[in-house]
């Protein structure tokens, strides 16, 4: 008969402690709900903000990402303090979690580092194009964790940040203008100055070419069956590809009619009998 009493007692204080904690957990799970909504509707705002006032994309993803998880930690803490969790507990909570999970994910910690130092001095900006741990590509969008550039052939590639902060960074759009360099082999019986107008031609007739400054054609190499001839020349980023290839293209049927050959490799067998 004891053990039932002392059973029954038991059950008696879970149902006690159960329904003194209802209404904690019915208000915890409202507020968690209401909270989910809040923080969507807050987001909506920030980003409408952003777009209004047309500041940098890379500020804008960035703070974006920022916001909505500082939002959602803050939810966390109000639903488990609406339990019944101590705020001083929490915090001890919090800390030894923040340790254990910062010991964890030092990767991830690393990443956020890196889009901080990214955000600040600012190596590249959402738009630009930019060659970076092996991957050529447009800058998407700039998380937190995370950089994604849409490659050439608009595959999305995901670089950490921690990565890129502490590696080499090409932006090919830092500067308004880019200098390209072409080489072209002509053979050892052709006009090396007939061809070096001929390519000069070219670039001033192309009004994507700028002319300061000027476009500028020398001997690069004697190789072994062709000279090779090395043209320079300034160009805006929008029209950099086109004029690129625009003076390949010209250079060749422009060399065709004028007899300039361009060698290519051959092979001379002799026969021996």
């Amino acid at each position: 008969m004891k053990e039932l009493e002392n059973y029954q007692e038991y059950v008696d204080q879970a149902m006690e402690w159960a329904f003194g904690m209802l209404p904690n957990l019915v208000l915890a799970i409202i507020i968690f709900f209401v909270g989910l909504w809040v923080i969507r509707f807050i987001n909506k705002l920030v980003k409408r903000f952003f777009d209004k006032k047309e500041y940098d994309q890379t500020l804008e993803s960035f703070l974006q990402s920022f916001i909505s998880i500082t939002l959602k930690f803050l939810l966390f803490v109000l639903v488990v303090t609406q339990l019944g969790v101590k705020t001083s507990s929490l915090v001890a909570i919090v800390g030894a979690a923040g340790l254990a999970i910062g010991l964890a994910l030092q990767g991830s910690l690393a990443n956020f580092a890196g889009g901080v130092l990214i955000l600040i001095f600012k190596p590249f900006k959402v738009g630009d194009f930019i060659s970076a741990q092996g991957i050529d590509g447009t800058v998407k969008e700039i998380s937190i964790f995370n950089t994604k550039l849409s490659t050439f052939g608009n595959q999305i590639a995901i670089i950490p940040n921690g990565q890129l902060s502490n590696g080499n960074i090409v932006n090919f759009n830092m500067e308004d203008t880019r200098r390209d360099k072409i080489d072209i082999g002509i053979g050892y019986g052709s006009n090396i100055k007939e061809a070096k107008d001929i390519l000069l031609k070219i670039c001033a007739d192309n009004p994507s070419i700028n002319t300061e400054p000027a476009p500028e054609v020398y001997v690069g190499e004697l190789a072994d069956s062709s000279v090779n001839l090395t043209l320079r020349f300034w160009a805006n980023n929008d029209v950099f590809w086109p004029a690129h290839f625009y003076v390949i293209e010209q250079a060749k049927l422009q060399f065709d009619a004028a007899g300039i050959e361009i060698p290519f490799p051959q092979r001379v067998m002799h026969k021996v009998d």
